[in-house]
């Protein structure tokens, strides 16, 4: 039995099943692995889904860590749950992705989706119900988990539940789209809570602008997920890095860079920002050959077809801006599709330039990582519509994600951006960046939930 719990889709750990029938062992990282270790883990547990044919062999073989509970939930019922209904639905609700006049669709198949989506959260609610101590603390996190605090609360009216909400939330609007019970129920569950947590005043606002708060006991609260500064210049500056980055400068020479890392996830607005790249180059002709755009683009949920056709869709437009204005000596764009954070980070300490302009986002920490370890400063461009707007606005250079020649422009005003200015705007950035670190972010959230003010 555990004083604080903590359920997630995703977990500390994964395994691998080898060839020989062994597992092997895989420690994940993230602002909620930090965040949790500020708590003993002889008090806590961490409830998550076994993903993947070696995690549900772990739970079989009875194989854990201690302090992790994973659940082998139906593989059928996770597919539904996971892609047809979370990543599917709710991820393009909260994001305003969907093509209005094909999307969204809600049909037998949604519904019969949706009861798998019930089911999953209903396995999350009973195993945290029964690893609780009386009066436990219970932090549930995102989107995938949004009926947890509803049905927690019908099995342990005596706990303390928090749910937070790490994408944004969707304007009323949208929110009415979802037909009138299932929103009814999404707003049931995510009320069972004591607090509703977000990373900005925005996102809190929506929710409490689409439900029905007043009079229900929830608590809605803004806890922003900052940097550990230490930790992240320990990682950008080992002898790994060290090397990725020599190679980078030999590629890139004595050029300015513009870097982005993201995955390829239609909210990050690649194809945008490589749009208005293409125009700074055609409009500012005497960036040619001066300029090299570093782009990780890590592929994404390539099960779905439409995160396919986009990934597609941006190694094409990359490779278009190469062919329209390369030279022998000079490629403007350098794209990465290999998920590789040694890379990031050496683009991240090279970068003189960081374009984040997602069209919409819960935070966005690469807009937070970036400054912190940037060498010689650098200037942010930044969506008004990521999370991170709210605290970095003021020292960024702030965009309109739709408008690609604002867009453009921007980018020609942080390349010529005087070296002080520069200087002064990353130390600012860096300090609001690494204001709430996951683990005062974990603690303050324990901390709200237990003694409320």
């Amino acid at each position: 039995m555990a004083s604080v719990l903590v359920a997630s889709n995703r977990g500390p750990v994964s395994y691998a099943l080898g060839g020989d029938g062994s597992l092997d062992a895989r420690r994940g990282g993230g602002g909620l692995v930090s965040g949790l270790s500020a708590v003993s883990s002889q008090d806590s547990v961490w409830v998550c889904a076994a993903l993947g044919e070696g995690d549900r062999e772990a739970v079989r073989r009875g194989v854990g860590e201690p302090g992790v509970r994973m659940l082998d939930i139906d593989p059928d019922v996770y597919a539904d749950a996971y892609n047809g209904i979370a990543n599917s639905v709710l991820w393009f609700l909260h994001h305003h992705l969907y093509d209005i006049p094909r999307e969204p669709v809600y049909d037998a198949e949604f519904r019969r989706r949706w009861e798998s989506y019930r089911a999953y959260n209903r396995a999350f609610a009973e195993a945290l119900a029964g690893a609780a101590d009386e009066g436990a603390a219970v932090l549930v996190q995102d989107y995938h988990l949004a009926l947890v605090p509803g049905q927690l609360r019908e099995l342990r009216p005596d706990l303390r539940i928090a749910h937070f909400t790490h994408t944004p939330w969707a304007s009323p609007a949208y929110l009415r789209m979802l037909p009138d019970d299932i929103r009814e129920e999404l707003l049931w569950g995510m009320l069972g809570a004591d607090e509703l947590g977000f990373h900005t005043s925005a996102w809190a606002e929506s929710f409490a602008a689409g439900a029905d708060v007043e009079g229900t006991g929830t608590r809605v609260a803004v806890h922003p997920l900052g940097v550990d500064a230490e930790e992240l210049r320990a990682l950008a500056y080992r002898p790994a890095v060290d090397e990725r980055l020599a190679e980078l400068r030999a590629e890139v020479g004595d050029r300015k860079t513009i870097v982005r890392v993201d995955r390829t996830e239609l909210s990050k607005n690649i194809l945008r920002g490589l749009l208005a790249y293409r125009e700074l180059l055609t409009t500012r002709p005497e960036w040619r050959g001066r300029v090299v755009h570093l782009a990780s683009a890590y592929p994404s949920r390539q099960d779905l077809e439409v995160y396919r056709s986009y990934t597609a869709s941006v190694a094409a437009l990359a490779e278009e801006i190469n062919t329209e204005f390369g030279t022998e000596d000079w490629t403007p764009v350098l794209v990465s599709v290999k998920d590789d954070f040694t890379r990031s980070l050496a683009a991240y300490r090279l970068a003189d330039v960081a374009l984040v302009n997602p069209v919409r986002d819960g935070m966005n920490l690469v807009a937070k990582e970036i400054p912190v370890v940037s060498e010689q400063g650098c200037a942010l461009v930044l969506s008004r519509e990521a999370g991170a707007y709210e605290e970095l606005r003021e020292d960024a250079l702030t965009v309109n994600p739709f408008d690609v020649s604002e867009t453009a422009e921007a980018l020609h005003t942080a390349l010529t951006m005087p070296h002080p200015e520069r200087t002064d705007r990353t130390k600012r950035l860096a300090t609001a960046s690494t204001a709430l670190p996951p683990q005062r972010w974990f603690l303050n959230q324990l901390e709200s939930l237990r003694n409320p003010s």
